[in-house]
């Protein structure tokens, strides 16, 4: 995957291409993938690093979503579960069973959160990843030593899945051009081109060097996340917004906050929301909040408020009690929630996940909401009605048996490069042949320097932060700095 060999493909195109694709997060890069691997003329134009924004800053789950059910909302739970098996089927490197253990101090939570883990069960059918069970107290201090034991009466134990997302998106960009399709970060879409009042290209710039290029679609797609409105006022500056973005706060603590393997799910907050407490990269993750935002930023910054709330849930739960001071990293992201019909001012934690497809009178096709678990079904979905639109040949979706870049039968084998899944064999030949690449690049960081180059060679990095696989992501979730 060669940025320059990308340029250079573009300058030298002649026909329009059938898909342009604006936004290389999880829905722009999935939506790359599906049109890609069904032969069509593929371009996706990223303004920034690959999964700059919102795709790189999840709680790192593949899940079906227990809150969804009690919430009633069930198609999306199974759609999830779906997508869930799917992944982890074409990533094995990158997705894996999880253990979580919801903590019960009161009578009446082991049944009734119970009932809920069945339900889950039972609508995972085949493709569960575990059955869950009841865990008595001493079960419960086995999986969790850090809890709280006083009042604790047991837990539930069940399976969902958990993956890295700035290895995915990586992945992702690299199935993507494998499969025919032209990628190319740090070039922004400007404008909007139209004739007779059809949306028919864009003008996009390139970030490095300010060169302007006029591009040719039969179909543009908008997959910007949380910066959909800004594409949708390049088609029709009237247009309505359609997102309510809430910010989603995560700290991260050091691992002996929750030693064990099995991350902690908490049902409900004061708030009425689900909190996690998730091992990660050899440490923990807790998140996440659900803080409304007016402005969408790429580097939005986490509430006072947020990160009150969440050191105090984590002193609720861990006998440890971590304070400001544990806190070793922060990283918050905007979620691209599509507003309720209606104008309904329902709180933005109970807005459905589920995905949004629209295609105005010009044409311009744009997908939004979702999550990560379910981008394959969000690109299907957006690739069969965008070629529609454009009068394209129909073809069939292949994706749901396509394995991603990397994919690997045992990727453990490869230890602290399992994430690289295939191609951690020739990082590791790199470090045989050069020792002092193996070299950790800082103390604090769990990434070498062959990393860093692999990720220049082979996955476009342009800067130091997108180096090692995003090596942005690694920083914000092991240590760095305070913020």
């Amino acid at each position: 995957m060669k940025r320059r060999k990308g340029i250079q493909t573009l300058e030298a195109r002649q026909e329009p291409w059938d898909f342009v694709i604006i936004g290389g997060g999880a829905t722009g890069l999935g939506c790359a993938v599906e049109a890609a691997a069904r032969g069509y003329d593929t371009l996706l134009l990223e303004m920034h690093d690959f999964a700059k924004a919102t795709s790189s800053r999840s709680t790192k789950l593949v899940h079906g979503g227990v809150r969804y059910l009690e919430q009633g909302n069930i198609s999306l739970v199974i759609e999830a579960l779906d997508e869930r098996s799917i992944l982890q089927e074409n990533a094995p490197h990158l997705v894996r069973s999880l253990s979580f253990v919801v903590p019960n101090y009161k009578w009446w939570e082991g049944p009734y959160y119970g009932i809920g883990m069945k339900v889950y069960d039972l609508l995972a059918g085949r493709q569960n990843l575990g059955r869950s069970e009841h865990l008595n107290r001493e079960e419960t201090l086995n999986h969790l030593p850090t809890i709280d034991p006083e009042g604790l009466r047991g837990g539930g134990l069940y399976y969902d899945g958990q993956f890295d997302d700035a290895r995915m998106a990586v992945n992702m960009a690299q199935t993507a051009a494998e499969q025919g399709g032209v990628l190319l970060n740090y070039m922004k879409v400007t404008d909007l081109t139209k004739t007779n009042g059809v949306v028919d290209g864009v003008v996009a710039e390139c970030q490095e060097t300010g060169t302007e290029f006029e591009i040719e679609a039969r179909s543009v797609i908008n997959a910007t996340g949380i910066f959909t409105d800004t594409v949708r006022h390049m088609d029709d500056p009237a247009a309505p917004s359609t997102l309510r973005p809430s910010r989603g706060t995560h700290i991260v603590l050091d691992k002996s906050f929750l030693p064990g393997e099995s991350a902690i799910m908490i049902p409900k907050t004061d708030d009425g929301r689900v909190l996690f407490a998730i091992p990660w990269n050899d440490r923990v993750v807790v998140g996440t909040t659900e803080a409304e935002v007016d402005e969408v930023s790429l580097e939005p910054k986490p509430g006072h408020d947020e990160l009150k709330f969440l050191i105090e849930h984590a002193q609720r739960y861990l006998v440890n009690d971590p304070g400001p001071e544990d806190v070793l990293s922060i990283f918050a992201g905007i979620r691209p929630l599509v507003a309720p019909p209606n104008g309904t001012n329902a709180d933005t934690a109970e807005i459905s996940r589920e995905h949004q497809l629209n295609i105005s009178d010009s044409g311009l096709v744009t997908i939004s909401g979702g999550k990560w678990t379910t981008y394959r079904k969000m690109a299907e979905d957006t690739i069969n009605e965008a070629a529609l639109d454009a009068e394209l040949e129909e073809r069939p979706s292949t994706t749901r048996h396509l394995n991603l870049h990397g994919w690997h039968e045992h990727p453990e084998k490869y230890g602290d490069l399992a994430p690289y899944g295939s191609d951690a064999l020739a990082l590791q030949q790199l470090m045989d042949e050069e020792p002092e690449l193996a070299d950790p690049l800082d103390d604090r960081l769990p990434i070498c320097g062959a990393q860093g180059g692999w990720a220049v060679r082979h996955e476009m990095a342009q800067t130091a932060a997108e180096q090692g696989g995003v090596l942005l992501n690694y920083m914000k979730v092991t240590d760095l700095t305070k913020t």
